[in-house]
């Protein structure tokens, strides 16, 4: 059975996603790419822009399962604030969809990824375009999607092999 998994990086001006389809354990990428919203507009306008616009990605990749960035709390409680918003909406989206979502921490994905949590984009961004065996991906926002929509078929990957182990 086919499998697609689209990867969010949720932004209140930028978006960045990642699809990948996993057949028998096998990740192979589908398309990646950003959705740029109008900087100038106000920030209401953004989210219902970046609702219009995930719905389109949804209705045309049909993914099964939905995965994005958990929120970090950075220094700037405001950016924090608009991301969470950014997340509803894509969650919202997404479960309107009829995908189940899934969260993970971007540290942990770094870690999945290239095997150090400390990893910067770019090295992220390389790993995945030898995993998946793609000549380029222009935005770092697309990057940060495809790594968790591969780190996503790691983890479900791992917990099929630990269910047989444990049934058997």
């Amino acid at each position: 059975m086919s499998l697609i998994i689209l990867g969010v990086d949720p932004g209140s001006r930028i978006t960045g996603f990642g699809v990948v389809r996993v057949e028998n354990g096998k990740i192979e990428h589908i398309n990646h790419g950003v959705i740029l919203l109008d900087a100038d507009q106000g920030f209401p306008a953004r989210m219902t822009e970046l609702g219009s616009a995930f719905r389109e990605v949804m209705e045309k990749y049909k993914p099964h399962q939905v995965v994005i960035e958990k929120i970090f709390l950075g220094k700037n409680a405001d950016s924090a604030f608009k991301l969470g918003h950014a997340r509803g909406v894509v969650m919202y989206e997404a479960g309107l969809g009829g995908a189940t979502v899934a969260e993970y921490a971007t540290r942990l994905v770094k870690k999945g990824i290239t095997g150090n949590g400390g990893s910067s984009k770019e090295d992220v961004q390389a790993m995945l375009k030898a995993m998946l065996n793609i000549k380029a991906i222009n935005r770092i926002d697309a990057s940060d999607a495809l790594a968790m929509a591969c780190y996503h078929a790691f983890e479900l990957k791992k917990k099929a092999v630990l269910q047989r182990a444990v049934s058997v």
